[in-house]
């Protein structure tokens, strides 16, 4: 698999971003804000979802799939503000999975500024103010084999 590397300008490039890094896996420790440069940071281990879903088309001719991780930094621009919602800052070893990120903006602006959420399982959350959507995911190295594919609640049915 070729890395990726993916820019946001818009809801849409958002939405392909928050697909590409469903079910990642953050520590709290490898994200942080950088306010003189308004920007924040975050190295992630994203499920290739990409992979499993051709696994997944393979499998159907018995081939037993394949499930991969990748280490990925993600960026995103012009950040005014940060809030953090369900975890502490402090436990740098926490560890976050990321469940989506989605984009509100500011209610009677005509401006591109708004909100960039991420929400995490357990109820967690990052809230970014932006003037703008400016976000770039890149993959940073090789794929690693992972035993399982993520689970989430509903899939046990």
């Amino acid at each position: 698999m070729p890395d990726l590397k993916l820019i946001a300008f818009d809801t849409e490039d958002l939405g392909v971003i928050s697909a590409q890094l469903q079910d990642a896996v953050l520590r709290v420790g490898d994200m942080k804000y950088l306010p003189k440069q308004k920007r924040f940071v975050g190295i992630a281990n994203r499920f290739d979802w990409q992979k499993f879903a051709e696994d997944a088309q393979a499998s159907k001719t018995k081939i037993a799939p394949e499930y991969e991780r990748r280490r990925c930094a993600v960026r995103f621009e012009r950040v005014n503000a940060v809030k953090v919602h369900g975890f502490d800052l402090n436990d740098k070893r926490a560890a976050l999975a990321l469940l989506a990120m989605t984009y509100e903006p500011t209610a009677g602006s005509e401006s591109p500024e708004g909100d960039v959420t991420l929400t995490f399982s357990g109820g967690a959350a990052i809230r970014l103010g932006v003037e703008c959507i400016e976000i770039e995911l890149k993959d940073l190295g090789a794929a690693w084999a992972t035993k399982r594919p993520p689970e989430h609640p509903e899939d046990a049915s």
